[in-house]
């Protein structure tokens, strides 16, 4: 039996928000697990419970509900120490499974009162809004200032909101709001090489950032026999995990589901042999 390739990785830019690497000697399966994985199966905190005790604004408690559930959390520190609600122990709610926001806000001015993720009070500190906590730990490296905050909803004078929310663990795959990603994307023929794509025009297409082209060519010469084994990924992520966390974490993911099939095919294999 061929021994199994052996994937090289090689990081060619990382950021607080941002992971590019370069994945050679594998499958395209593979490369493509990887972005399957980490949009929606790496577990993030996000609110997924809201009672609303009070609402004069001219937004209805389910618009408003679905905005909080929205905003990105920051989730580091936090999400591996926790569990899924539906393993917990708890009758409803605990600090085990869930993280506590409130929110009460009254506009007693004449101007208009923006309700932001500023409002939000959390009863873990580790747990905030993104926007929040950069601005709170003074993060230089990121674009975010004090008036980045998210907007939840808009005030007039007398209005109220006030109201309490729940954060739990989940994964993209339940609900898009605990994707850790704005975007994964890779590139594996940046010269078009394949002619996956037929440009009808070449001088017209832009060059990708990967290109080996020289300035005066267009498409690199077509190469029927080959098939891609190296891989540019991308990993964008919103700020609530560390764009190298949703990496590794997504490793883990797929080393434990592929651990689960070996296992459950073994149990199988031996139940066959005893019958």
């Amino acid at each position: 039996m061929p021994h199994a390739n052996q994937p090289i990785v090689s990081i060619t830019e990382l950021t607080s928000e941002n992971l590019k690497f370069i994945l050679t000697d594998t499958d395209l399966s593979v490369a493509n697990s990887l972005r399957r994985t980490m949009i929606a199966e790496v577990p993030t905190l996000a609110v997924d419970w809201v009672q609303i005790d009070q609402n004069t604004s001219v937004l209805f408690d389910e618009f408003i509900a679905h905005r909080l559930g929205l905003i990105p959390l920051y989730s580091e520190d936090s999400v591996e120490k926790m569990t899924y609600s539906r393993d917990c122990q708890c009758d409803e709610f605990c600090t085990n499974c869930s993280v506590k926001f409130s929110l009460h806000v009254t506009n007693d001015e004449d101007s208009t009162r923006a309700v932001t993720t500023a409002d939000m009070v959390s009863d873990n500190p580790d747990v905030l809004p993104v926007t929040t906590r950069r601005r709170q730990q003074g993060d230089d490296s990121s674009d975010y200032v004090d008036t980045d905050e998210i907007l939840i909803v808009k005030l007039r004078k007398g209005q109220e909101l006030r109201l309490t929310a729940y954060a739990k663990k989940g994964f993209g795959k339940e609900h898009a709001k605990w994707n850790p990603t704005a975007g994964v994307a890779f590139e594996y023929d940046p010269d078009n090489a394949f002619r996956h794509t037929i440009f009808p025009l070449p001088s017209e297409w832009p060059k990708s950032e990967f290109t080996e082209l020289e300035e005066d060519q267009h498409e690199a010469a077509f190469d029927p026999s080959s098939k891609p084994n190296k891989f540019f990924l991308n990993i964008e992520g919103t700020g609530v995990l560390k764009p190298e966390t949703v990496v590794l974490t997504c490793i883990s993911v797929l080393k434990k589901k592929l651990s689960d099939l070996q296992t459950h095919l073994s149990q199988e294999m031996h139940s066959e042999e005893m019958s």
